[in-house]
């Protein structure tokens, strides 16, 4: 599982919405929905708060530890199960006794017995004692051995950063260099940036080559050199999450490249921050059969995080031509779509009227399948996105359906079937 699952799973274990927990960390829903959906990664504070809600190392919030048994109690106390213990070893002592013993034997055997039972109960005492320190020490040890990790991890990302700095400056070929995103064209799905750079070494006659490489396409775009030998231009490519610029330059046969900046996500960026509240898990944990209910109150409704004017909690729709669906899939292949309605709430005592989506009908749902809603969004330019919510899939060992990463499908329609 990823950190974000893994913090799913224990929020969900406690009961705690994803407000609920924010609260208890002092950030906003938004920010928690982005760690479990691995959008965003909690800071080193947040993370150790987190272990302590949860109760759990934050090596095993990170992946690099297994989940640990259940804590001890506090040394002074037995629990449940050593009470048991010594209970079982009583009355296994006194059923061992002979049945007709004289009165005075039985006493004294009784006696005696007690006396063994208070000697055995102080010796299991001490030695779960004991234990408990043993845990405390090593628990301590741990998170001491965990600091000093981290402190050298971070010492030594430090000096490497510094290292491929002083490098990065030895190998420049140029003097200085900038580039920016000037424009993005949304209904021809491209960016532009300029560019400019200034040679290390000028030599007469010298030109440059500036190269966008965004994803599997090349853009190549010849320049010149203008006022104090600096190489300006405009280059546009088309708008993806992996755009790379570099700069060749040439004198005579002699080609040298030089790497400039690095862009990511600039599509993905391009659409509007969504969350789809789904219900998969909320209509099924508790169900003993495989048949998915007709949607309940409340319904599933659309969120938009980066609409202007701040977090939109209770529903949002698109502007027109834009539109938003919300449908059922099973291993990513189209079940239904849901349908819209209008859905009459009361925000701060004022009656509001939202759009929201509802399941239509019952479907019985397949154990060796995945099961997930899903919100399509497509933009006034055609352009597409998926936003999965939480999935649910059968756990055969637990005899009951339970979350499932969807996040790890992706957000390309491509790898959904409609």
């Amino acid at each position: 599982m990823t950190l974000g699952q893994r913090i799913a799973q224990k929020r969900k274990e406690l009961g705690l919405s994803q407000e609920g927990l924010g609260e208890q960390l002092g950030v906003s829903r938004q920010a928690i929905y982005k760690w479990e959906s691995d959008a965003s990664l909690p800071e080193i504070d947040k993370l150790i708060t987190l272990s302590k809600i949860f109760s759990v190392s934050v090596g095993w919030l990170l992946g690099v530890e297994e989940a640990p048994s259940p804590a001890e109690p506090p040394s002074g106390e037995l629990t449940e199960a050593q009470l048991q213990m010594v209970q079982e070893i009583v009355d296994r002592y006194l059923a061992a006794q002979p049945k007709q013993a004289p009165l005075k034997r039985r006493k004294l055997v009784r006696l005696c017995g007690a006396a063994a039972v208070l000697a055995l109960v102080v010796a299991l005492f001490n030695l779960f004692s004991k234990l408990d320190r043993v845990t405390q020490d090593y628990n301590n040890l741990r998170y001491s051995v965990d600091n000093v990790s981290n402190s050298v991890n971070s010492q030594i990302n430090s000096i490497t950063y510094r290292v491929e700095n002083i490098l990065k400056s030895q190998n420049s070929l140029t003097a200085e260099y900038s580039t920016e995103l000037a424009s993005t064209d949304l209904g021809a799905n491209t960016a532009t940036f300029d560019i400019r750079v200034v040679p290390k070494t000028y030599v007469d006659g010298m030109t440059a080559l500036f190269v966008a490489r965004s994803e599997e396409e090349t853009v190549e775009l010849p320049v010149a050199p203008g006022e104090d030998h600096a190489f300006s231009g405009e280059i546009t490519c088309p708008l993806t999450d992996d755009i790379s610029l570099t700069v060749v330059l040439v004198t005579g046969d002699k080609r040298e490249t030089q790497w400039l900046e690095d862009y990511g996500y600039l599509y993905s960026g391009s659409f509007p921050d969504l969350s789809l509240d789904g219900r998969l898990w909320f209509d099924m944990v508790h169900r003993k059969d495989n048949l998915l209910p007709a949607s309940q109150a409340p319904w599933i409704q659309v969120e938009n995080y980066g609409e202007e004017g701040g977090y939109r909690p209770w529903g949002w729709r698109p502007e027109p031509p834009a539109t938003v669906q919300v449908g059922l899939f099973q291993d990513q292949k189209l079940v239904m779509w849901y349908e819209e309605l209008e859905e009459e709430i009361n925000i701060n005592g004022v009656p509001t009227t939202v759009p929201a989506w509802f399941r239509p009908r019952e479907v019985e749902l397949d154990p060796n399948s995945v099961y997930s809603e899903v919100l399509l969004y497509t933009d006034a330019y055609g352009r597409q996105r998926v936003y999965g919510s939480e999935a649910i899939a059968y756990d055969a060992g637990e005899g009951r359906w339970s979350s499932s990463p969807v996040h790890d499908y992706g957000e390309d329609p491509a790898d959904w079937t409609f």
